[in-house]
């Protein structure tokens, strides 16, 4: 299967997974366990299918967070909750999400038929943990056992190793997390603001980043990818996609264009809703 396939179909189905990082519903959830910050929120319970671990495989795993404020966020939460009470929240907070914004999709057999496509897809993810610590700690939890949960889940799990594949690719390129960042917006498919904001990478980290990448050729004057950088960007993208292929060719072109087709309506309505 070409990789552009498999890339599209992870981009339809992210928002109905990706809209819990999001929504009211995971708050609430988390504030019920004594988390009422959101970025402890964030991170204690995407990480908590590793276990109990500390800031450092944190910062070390989501890779382009500001390390400090990991350090802040993950201080002392683990005495405060477990990382199953917080994988219990995570997926009451999924389930309440989805009855508010799609009801009907749960009670149509569309939601049956995405659910096995894509549990298939997952099934062969989890396969080739290997290299991937995040995908494989989400891979190890227990699947659920309602078909929109499971859609959901599965979702999470081809994320992951979608994530975990393009970590690699960045650090085969030497880039640090910061370096990835700044590389990104020179792309120009997202404004440095919003990486800076959502990674809170603070002006020195930035700058440092960039002094860096237009030292290695990669940045003009004007912050922009040379032909150099734009062509390593290219690479890290294609390999990304080579690399998240391998679930998806599972369920074979047909599959992932069933499975398209039955999900994009929801995660259109899942962006609609988002703030």
């Amino acid at each position: 299967m070409h990789s552009v396939i498999a890339r599209k179909t992870w981009r339809t189905l992210e928002p109905y997974h990706g809209a819990i990082y999001l929504v009211p519903e995971a708050a609430e959830e988390y504030l019920t366990e004594g988390i009422a910050d959101s970025m402890t929120g964030y991170f204690a319970s995407r990480s908590a299918a590793m276990g109990a671990v500390p800031a450092s495989v944190v910062i070390a795993t989501f890779f382009n967070f500001d390390p400090d404020l990991v350090r802040r966020s993950m201080d002392g939460v683990w005495e405060r909750v477990t990382p199953r009470a917080m994988i219990d929240a995570r997926l009451r907070a999924a389930d309440r999400m989805i009855r508010r914004i799609a009801p009907e999709f749960i009670e149509s057999p569309d939601v049956i038929e995405a659910a096995d496509l894509a549990r298939a897809a997952a099934h062969a993810a989890c396969l080739r943990t290997e290299g991937r610590p995040l995908f494989a700690g989400h891979a190890a939890l227990p699947w659920p056992e309602e078909p929109h949960l499971v859609l959901w889940h599965a979702q999470a799990l081809l994320r992951e190793f979608r994530g975990d594949g393009h970590i690699a690719a960045l650090t085969v390129e030497g880039l640090s997390g910061c370096e990835s960042l700044v590389s990104h917006a020179a792309a120009g498919d997202v404004t440095a603001s919003l990486l800076r904001a959502t990674r809170q990478r603070t002006g020195d980290d930035w700058l440092a980043a960039e002094e860096r990448l237009r030292s290695i050729g990669w940045l003009d004057p004007d912050y922009g990818l040379t032909e150099l950088g734009a062509a390593r960007r290219e690479w890290i993208e294609q390999r990304t996609d080579e690399l998240a292929t391998a679930p998806y060719d599972a369920i074979g072109i047909e599959g992932c264009s069933r499975l398209r087709a039955l999900v994009r309506p929801i995660s259109k309505a899942m962006m609609v809703t988002l703030p």
